[in-house]
């Protein structure tokens, strides 16, 4: 049987690269911090639906959030935000492939920083599959531009390779504070209580963004409900994928989570053959395969 947060992990990668595909609507319409605030703003009532009908088919409780619960959400959302922002500014340093290559060593900072601070160990195999999955990830993102291994070594402390590493830094602070903040709030259900943290977050950041659009972007706050119809399903997606990543973050440890994480970019790729039509190479095939194998070191060290 297929562990829970297996099925939670690539069921949140699905509905991620399906976000990232409507949200390519609203570049033109938005700026970036518009962008961003429609995913939290239009995320909070979805969040609450899944928090509501959870609760009403399962039942269970959860304590009053404790100021300890409380700031680790507001850290998880500032990270968020802050590594959203890096990933954008690493595009904008005519860097896409760079900084979306690097942005994806997250599963490695990840994993470091769990085993440094949280002091959760991973064993040999499971370093494997981390590395492993992430070197193919990064591969099927550079491999196109047909670097050298000089070519490649000097792309990784170009502006776009260091502001996708500080992306890739923040969403794993982001997965560890979010997984702390599960454990900090008082219940013995770890889904109920990673539903609460997603709208909780949700609606931090929709007040702290939203309150920044307002001060500095005024204009941009009607063009958020005017474009109400494609920003409410970017915010029902990203709703139902968070979720799905604290779930994954409640029942396993995030390294684990972040690394079979990364099939969303076999998503990606299959959208992209079977939607779009569009031929892989030989390359792209390669990539893919690493990325499954370090995914099934993964899941074996995991079973074992």
């Amino acid at each position: 049987m297929i562990p829970g947060w297996v099925l939670a992990t690539c069921t949140a990668a699905l509905f991620q690269t399906w976000r990232t595909a409507l949200q390519q609507r609203l570049r033109g319409q938005l700026s970036l911090n518009a962008a961003a605030v429609v995913r939290y703003l239009y995320g909070v009532p979805v969040g609450l639906l899944l928090l509501g009908g959870y609760w009403l088919a399962f039942g269970g409780w959860f304590g009053a959030p404790t100021p300890w619960f409380l700031l680790l959400v507001t850290a998880c959302g500032i990270a968020q935000i802050f590594g959203t922002v890096l990933l954008i500014a690493s595009f904008a340093a005519r860097g896409f492939a760079v900084g979306t290559a690097y942005s994806k060593t997250e599963a490695i900072q990840a994993s470091l920083i769990t085993v440094l601070v949280l002091g959760e160990a991973l064993s040999p195999l499971a370093w494997q599959g981390v590395l492993l999955s992430a070197g193919g990830v990064m591969f099927l993102s550079l491999a196109w531009r047909g670097l050298s291994g000089r070519e490649l070594l000097r792309a990784s402390v170009q502006p776009a390779a260091l502001r996708g590493m500080g992306a890739g830094f923040c969403f794993a602070l982001a997965a560890i504070c979010g997984r702390a903040a599960n454990g900090a709030l008082p219940g013995p259900d770890p889904v109920l209580k990673a539903l609460f943290t997603v709208v909780l977050m949700n609606a931090i950041q929709t007040l702290l963004q939203g309150g920044w659009l307002a001060w500095r972007e005024p204009r941009s706050v009607p063009q958020v409900f005017a474009t109400w119809r494609s920003s409410a399903q970017v915010g029902a997606l990203s709703a139902c994928g968070s979720a799905c990543w604290f779930i994954g973050f409640a029942l396993a440890p995030v390294a684990l989570v972040r690394a079979v994480g990364q099939v969303e970019i076999l998503f990606t790729l299959a959208f992209s053959r079977f939607f779009l039509r569009e031929r892989l190479h030989g390359k792209d095939v390669a990539g893919a395969l690493a990325v499954a194998a370090g995914v099934v070191l993964v899941l074996l060290a995991s079973a074992g």
